[in-house]
């Protein structure tokens, strides 16, 4: 167990981030842990950038170039599940000119 793969991307996420217990792990089917630890992860990708706006993330991505692509896939997932609960963004026109 010491060098297992699900100790180490498994249970050790699902008691760190989700505060489940040895026993709730043991007692839930490994199916649900791996649905489980994936919508986390969707989670933390969907709110990784709250707080910032399209020019803080220009002015970071100056020094860390990098930043650009998270904020992409920051905004991709918003988007992905805005649309899947059927949320539709409001276009607006402010700032074109």
């Amino acid at each position: 167990m010491l060098e297992s793969p699900d100790a180490v991307m498994l249970y050790i996420p699902l008691m760190k981030h989700l505060g489940m217990s040895w026993k709730e792990i043991k007692d839930t089917p490994r199916r649900e842990l791996g649905g489980l630890l994936s919508a986390y992860q969707a989670y933390a990708v969907m709110h990784s950038m709250d707080g910032y706006n399209d020019m803080e993330i220009s002015e970071i991505a100056k020094k860390k170039p990098e930043v650009r692509s998270q904020y992409v896939r920051y905004l991709e997932t918003q988007r992905k599940y805005q649309d899947m609960i059927g949320m539709q963004q409001k276009v607006t026109f402010r700032g074109i000119g």
